[in-house]
């Protein structure tokens, strides 16, 4: 927790808001999505799907290759526990929505379903998409299947099994426009995925990475991704970095406040 506090104000000292933006790339971006709210009535959909989840007192074994939890003790959890703690929260959801409906991304990749809220709030934002998502829990995957089927979203895949075996797989022969990392808040395996989906991405694809201050070792995977020669521009919004690999833009890299 200390860290997190320490990690946040260095945030603070650094950030700026889109006056202090001279790109007008970011600058579009800051002042047409990010700090717009829109999408009120799709962000109604995206709330009801978390309530019903948090009304869902069944208890689930979840298969945790990552980090691990800082709220769960056991792998035996309920799933309103896990939307109430684990799930994206209604801030980032309604971020997630702004950023997929400007960008508009045809093909997305998610790494990390877990209960499908993040799935269904980019999806709310880019209805046209195409989503596949990985997921290395079972259970997890299942209810997250359910739940997505039962608010009648389309063109979502879900993909079981270790990210090890099946990145790879989904990566073959594909490119995605929006890839949204939240599957392993490990230095190593952040690294690894983002490697590997370099090949997967174009021009305008945007990769965003989500806890980037959750500990000491996710700070120095997010350095080595700010420094990679094919990065030319990242926005560091304290929970997320964004990427982008736009060619015609001069390498920069923002701290802004969302």
């Amino acid at each position: 927790m200390f860290f997190k506090i320490k990690a946040y104000l260095i945030f603070l000292l650094k950030s700026t808001n889109q006056h202090g933006v001279h790109s007008p790339f970011v600058f579009d971006l800051t002042t047409k999505c990010l700090y717009q709210k829109q999408l009120q009535e799709k962000f109604s959909v995206f709330v009801e799907y978390k309530k019903s989840l948090k009304r869902n007192k069944s208890i689930i074994n979840v298969t945790d290759f990552g980090a691990g939890s800082k709220v769960f003790t056991s792998s035996a959890r309920p799933i309103s526990l896990i939307a109430k703690y684990a799930g994206v929260s209604n801030k980032r959801a309604a971020l997630l929505m702004q950023l997929t409906n400007y960008l508009k991304p045809t093909k997305i990749l998610e790494i990390g379903t877990s209960l499908g809220l993040s799935t269904a709030a980019m999806k709310l934002g880019a209805p046209k998409a195409i989503i596949t998502s990985l997921e290395g829990c079972p259970e997890t995957a299942r209810i997250a299947e359910q739940q997505l089927t039962d608010f009648e979203f389309k063109d979502i895949n879900i993909v079981i099994g270790d990210f090890k075996e099946t990145l790879n797989a989904v990566l073959l022969n594909n490119t995605f426009d929006f890839i949204y990392f939240d599957g392993n808040h490990q230095e190593k395996p952040t690294i690894n995925y983002f490697e590997q989906c370099l090949q997967a991405a174009h021009n305008d694809s945007v990769f965003i990475f989500d806890d980037i201050h959750w500990s000491p070792e996710m700070e120095k995977a997010w350095r080595y991704i700010k420094e990679h020669p094919k990065v030319k521009v990242t926005i560091d919004t304290f929970q997320w970095g964004l990427v982008f690999f736009r060619k015609e833009q001069e390498k920069e890299h923002f701290t802004i406040r969302v």
